[in-house]
């Protein structure tokens, strides 16, 4: 388990949660994102289970978020091509004759 980029998967070695500028220095994705922290879940209102926190838009964005804790798991590539959206898209468009 590491702390690491939610995009490339490079190690956060500093123990200290990183700021809202901190980018990675492999891919340039931002450190303080959504993406990368533990309160982060797909399936929660505004992807989030921290309820104190803000709603943010742009996940994969740096941000503001007080609560942002750095999640310590095991990395996985992100899904970009994003199926199941596509999926939907297809079986509308069959449905509507598009």
């Amino acid at each position: 388990m590491t702390r690491h980029c939610w995009k490339c998967g490079c190690e956060w070695t500093l123990t200290v949660n990183p700021g809202r500028g901190e980018t990675c220095a492999q891919c340039r994705a931002d450190l303080r994102a959504c993406l990368n922290c533990t309160s982060y879940e797909r399936t929660a209102a505004y992807q989030c289970r921290d309820r104190r926190a803000d709603p943010v838009l742009d996940k994969d964005q740096g941000n503001f978020c007080e609560y942002f804790e750095f999640a310590k798991r095991k990395f996985t590539a992100p899904n970009l091509n994003q199926p199941r959206e596509s999926t939907a898209r297809d079986e509308l468009k069959r449905l509507f004759g598009d």
